[in-house]
């Protein structure tokens, strides 16, 4: 019975709801710290002839692109 999600969900998207079911229902300052540990960012970096270029965030470049 302890996997019966497994026919409904995938390991992600369980771990997911679950996550999010504890994040909410953590008092408030601490549901603030642990929301912001759940941001993720994506950076990556062109390297020509072993050396670095500029890094770019991903997710500001998405935000540029929306607005």
């Amino acid at each position: 019975m302890s996997a019966a999600w497994r026919s409904i969900f995938t390991y992600n998207k369980f771990a997911q709801i679950t996550a999010r079911a504890v994040r909410q229902s953590l008092k408030e300052e601490q549901r603030i710290a642990a929301e912001k540990r759940g941001l993720t960012a994506v950076r990556y970096q062109q390297w020509e002839s072993g050396q670095g270029g500029a890094q770019v965030v991903l997710s500001e470049e998405l935000a540029a692109k929306s607005s």
